[in-house]
Formats: C-alpha cells, structure tokens, sequence
C-alpha cells in the first residue's frame, strides 16, 4: 500500500487468526452488545412509557440511553461479523460513516452529560425558577442543539482525519478509530485534523469547566440543607451522574493522551474497549442502581 494516495478498504484489527478464538470473541462480544442494548433500551422504556418519570432529569437520560446505544451500535457488530466470517475487511465509506456516527453519538454524549450537570444545578440551587427555565419548550431546543453539536463535531473529525492521502489500509484496532487512521497519513502530519483536535479540546474543556461550576455551586447549596435526610436526597440525584462523567472523561484521557504507538498492544486494547464499550454498559446500570423511581418501574416490569 505504500505510495496510494487512496485505499479501497481497510484491515481492522484481528483477535486471532485461530477459528475457536474467534468464535470466541464473537460470542463474548455478543453478550456485552445484548446486555447494553438491553440496559439502555430498558432505560428508553421505563422512561417513555411511565407517566411518572416525565421530568427533564429523566428526559435527558433517556436520550444518553439512545446515545450509548447508537455507540455499541456503530462499531460492535462489524466486529463481530468479522470475527463470525473470518475476515478484517470494512470498506473506505463504511469506515468513513463508522468514524463519523462513532465521534457524533461521542460528541452529543458528552453534551448531554454537560446539560445534565446544568439541570442538577437549577434543580437544586434554583429550585422555585426549574419548572420555567427547564420547562418542556426549552428541553427540547436543548437536545437539538446536542444532537447539532454531535453531529459537526463528527462531521469535522471525519474531514480532518480523511483530508490527506493515506499509505496503508491497516487500522490496528477493531474499529476506525481517529488516532489509528492519523497513523496512516502519508505527511506523517494532519494539519487540518489538529485544528479540529485543537478546537475540540477547547470546547471540551469549557463543558468540563462548567460541570466543576455547577458542582461546585450545587455542594455549597445542599451542605447548607440543614436535615441529614434532604442531603443525601439532593446528593442521591447528582452521585450517579457524577460516576458517569468521571468515568467518560477518565476513560477517554487513557484512551487519547498516551503516547503513540505503532504497534497494537493488549493494554491498547483494553483502554480502547473502556472508553468505547464500557461506558454505554455501565450508564443505565448506575442510574438504575441508584434511582429509587426507576428501580420501582423496573421491579414492576419484572413481576410482569
């Protein structure tokens, strides 16, 4: 491949070229793929259909559930189709609508999770004025602007990363993955893709600062409640989204800020598979672990 300014495919990565073990990692990645989708599609439903979790907090969770689904969605089963078909191969477009879906539903995410931190806020620091700041109109304006967010955020990535000729077809990772493909570049460097890093890494960093923000003003109000019982009411709602921020933003800095390496190593894959596959799992879980109204919906729909 060396000297093409274009490739007609790409070689993602192989667990292993023995037949057992791919079967292997098939079945292993069916089950955490059935068992995300199922946890956020139940988040989805117990949402949708429960009357008495139509509040913008639980709005806005149910929106991350289908964000996290569209994630596993996008790169899981082309990985295990290749492991079930013994082959490596994705296509250039299938590659180019992986990358942008991937770093879309990535983007809006993390949006989602900066307004969710903004809600908490209102709702506990600005009680008397929630219903009219975070009121029905205004939720609903907020999600399409994540979803625009999301979606040129993805669409930026996408033509940075593919904006130079590439001089090898082999992504070692088992899904394109925007680190991987700069690899590939024939300049050995992606002027366009570091502006776009550039200005990422600032708007990520103004969301990150508005979280600490609303946190820090929504500590300072709840330690001034003066009963036991309504602190841990108010911190109940902000502890499971605090767990999911942290765990987005800490799998995300070990899966980009390490030092690069041209050859793929279990510790890569293990930080890859963290920050892509582990936090679309683990969200509903948390939630669901933590909020005494969806536990009850849920129980409800387990006894039937």
């Amino acid at each position: 491949m060396e000297n093409q300014s274009t490739v007609p495919y790409f070689l993602l990565l192989g667990f292993s070229k023995n037949r057992h073990l791919q079967l292997l990692h098939f079945f292993l990645f069916f089950i955490l793929y059935l068992a995300t989708a199922t946890a956020n599609l139940l988040i989805i439903s117990v949402v949708a259909f429960d009357h008495r979790l139509r509040s913008p907090m639980y709005f806005f969770l149910m929106n991350l559930a289908v964000q996290d689904l569209g994630i596993v969605s996008v790169i899981v089963p082309k990985s295990m189709i290749n492991s079930l078909m013994d082959t490596r191969h994705i296509s250039y477009f299938g590659c180019v609508a992986q990358l942008f879906l991937f770093t879309s539903f990535e983007g809006s995410d993390f949006s989602l999770l900066t307004v969710m931190a903004y809600d908490r806020y209102v709702a506990i620091c600005d009680p008397l004025h929630y219903e009219m700041v975070m009121n029905w109109k205004a939720c609903n304006k907020i999600m399409i602007w994540v979803g625009v967010a999301g979606l040129l955020y993805g669409l930026f990535h996408t033509t940075g990363t593919f904006s130079t000729p590439l001089c090898s077809n082999v992504v070692n990772k088992f899904f394109c993955e925007i680190p991987e493909l700069l690899k590939l570049s024939c300049s050995g460097f992606n002027l366009v893709e570091v502006g776009v890093v550039v200005a990422s890494i600032t708007a990520a960093l103004g969301c990150f600062i508005l979280m600490i923000v609303s946190y820090a003003m929504i500590f300072q109000t709840v330690l001034k409640i003066p009963s036991m019982k309504g602190r841990q009411k108010a911190f109940s709602t902000c502890l499971p989204h605090l767990i999911i921020c942290s765990m987005f933003l800490v799998s995300g800095c070990l899966a980009y800020l390490r030092p690069p390496s041209n050859t793929s190593s279990f510790l890569d894959l293990a930080f890859t598979g963290l920050y892509s596959l582990l936090p679309p799992l683990f969200n509903p879980i948390i939630y669901s672990i933590r909020n005494k109204n969806i536990k009850s919906v849920l129980s409800k729909l387990w006894r039937f």
